[in-house]
């Protein structure tokens, strides 16, 4: 059972594999309401034609919740869960949460309409079907929805990685480099035209804000602004200089209204601030396309490149209608200026590589298992201070003769381990329990088990497997140990093997549930 009895102690050398292969779940899996995509992270290279083909495959199922599952899902709408750029002030709050009955564990988003903006509740699940049936990897694809009693709730996948408007203008460490910019305007092109070509060519107030990242960086177009936030409600709520003038004539929305507001998503993507278009227009002809430029960039793009997308703004930017280009026409002109295809959008953005952890094993979860299913490093840190050395007993049976001055600097050695642990400075007490180990007298699950977690948190995964699987020969049924190999198999994108061991790990947790000794 485990590590110990398989290959990785027989042959060390397979600690250091990787296989890129593996994926979390199979497209047969079906857990509970949401079906895990299989797609791998999006490739830039499949920006093209090829990568469009739309369809359900993959992707979440479309459903209707209940308000009490969306409420456990968000701890009872806390505002915690908020993520609206406006918080509770925004006119219909978006929240982040997680389903209590998905095996997955995602994060999902659910927009939370004013009461009574959709006063019938068929409509309401009409438009909200309309959208559900759209599936693409450019879209934050709408999953489900709610109707009960006055109650009106849109639940989408869930963005982890802020807005287009958050990345261009509140960035903290770094601006956002031309190549992405440009990736940003083909994909959400992409986007809008996957929508046009499946009878959903409308889009309410497209903007910066609607411009998500998801968890391999990859910007994707909102599904909320496909329904507007209210049925008789405005179709456009930002200033009335960004919007297209026929709206301001006839409150209407047609499908050139929205290249109008993309025009104005790519003069945010060139300057980096948010220009009103007419002033922006007025520099265009006037060949003062440098000084619109972001100035964050320091000069690094390509001026030839940037006078194509000047153009095509100006172009979607058109007073009549009839003069805009359309998605086709976007998508063609911005296919051929991406120039780093292989560099994966999450370097780009300057953000953490998203790493899934195993998949939830059928078995309920105690809260180690729950913490390693979603690799909280930080959640299992908490546990393991907790749990002390409760699960060291009987593993060292000592005679009087070994309380020698060695075992007392042993077991000093293991007290300033634990302190630094408990302080979390884990290189510290990586080098403390180091000692207490290297003596050899006395041996401990529990601290094989601690300094696995710190050389995870120090980014050493191998190491870190190497002493959770120390940990099951001392403790052979000792759940914790199968946890911290499952966390570290994750962490080497050895997925399959996490998730068997995660699912050994559940096992003896229910054995013991039943009377077994382990945790």
């Amino acid at each position: 059972m485990g590590c110990c009895e398989s290959t990785f102690l027989r042959r060390p050398d397979s600690l250091h594999k990787t296989n890129h292969h593996h994926h979390l779940y199979n497209n047969n899996t079906n857990t509970n309401r949401l079906t895990q995509t299989n797609n791998g992270p999006s490739s830039p290279s499949n920006a093209g034609k090829d990568s469009l083909a739309g369809g359900a495959a993959g992707f979440p199922d479309f459903s209707e919740f209940s308000l009490a599952e969306l409420k456990a899902a968000t701890n009872n709408f806390s505002s915690d869960f908020i993520v609206s750029e406006c918080g509770e002030k925004a006119p219909n709050v978006v929240y982040k949460g997680r389903l209590q009955n998905d095996n997955n564990r995602r994060w999902i988003a659910i927009k939370k309409f004013t009461r009574l903006a959709w006063p019938d509740p068929k409509q309401f699940a009409d438009e909200a079907r309309g959208v559900g049936n759209l599936r693409h990897k450019r879209v934050a694809n709408l999953i489900g929805y709610c109707c009960d009693g006055d109650e009106r709730l849109l639940v989408a996948e869930y963005m982890p990685n802020d807005t287009l408007a958050k990345h261009l203008f509140h960035w903290e460490n770094q601006t956002i480099e031309w190549a992405m910019r440009l990736r940003v305007a083909l994909y959400i092109a992409e986007a809008l035209d996957y929508c046009s070509s499946e009878g959903r060519p409308l889009y309410h107030d497209l903007n910066a804000y609607r411009v998500l990242f998801d968890e391999n960086g990859d910007p994707r177009l909102s599904c909320f602004g496909l329904m507007k936030n209210s049925r008789d409600g405005k179709s456009y709520s930002t200033n009335l200089a960004y919007t297209p003038p026929e709206y301001l004539r006839n409150g209407r929305v047609t499908p050139e209204s929205v290249i109008f507001s993309f025009g104005t998503v790519l003069l945010d993507l060139l300057s980096g601030k948010h220009i009103p278009p007419s002033h922006a227009l007025d520099m265009i002809r006037g060949k003062n396309i440098l000084l619109l430029m972001d100035s964050h960039l320091e000069g690094h793009f390509s001026s030839e490149e940037a006078t194509v997308v000047f153009d095509l703004a100006s172009q979607c930017l058109q007073y009549e209608p009839r003069e805009r280009p359309n998605t086709k026409d976007l998508v063609t002109t911005l296919a051929p200026l991406q120039n780093k295809p292989d560099v994966p959008s999450y370097v780009m953005l300057g953000i953490p590589k998203h790493e899934e952890g195993p998949p939830t094993p059928q078995q309920p979860l105690s809260p180690m298992g729950d913490a390693c299913s979603r690799m909280d490093l930080t959640a299992i840190h908490q546990i393991l201070v907790m749990t002390h050395y409760k699960d060291d007993e009987g593993t060292n049976e000592l005679s009087f003769q070994e309380w020698t001055q060695q075992m007392r600097d042993m077991l000093e050695a293991r007290k300033r381990g634990d302190v630094a642990f408990r302080d979390k400075e884990f290189k510290t007490a990586i080098d403390c329990y180091s000692q207490f180990i290297d003596v050899g007298t006395m041996v401990s699950p529990t601290v094989y088990a601690r300094r696995s977690l710190c050389y995870l948190l120090c980014d050493q995964p191998d190491a870190a497997l190497r002493d959770a699987m120390q940990a099951q020969c001392v403790y052979p049924d000792w759940s914790t140990a199968f946890y911290m190999q499952a966390v570290a198999l994750a962490k080497l994108d050895m997925q399959k093997d996490a998730a068997d061991m995660l699912n050994e790990a559940a096992a003896l947790e229910e054995k013991r549930q039943r009377g077994g000794r382990g945790s």
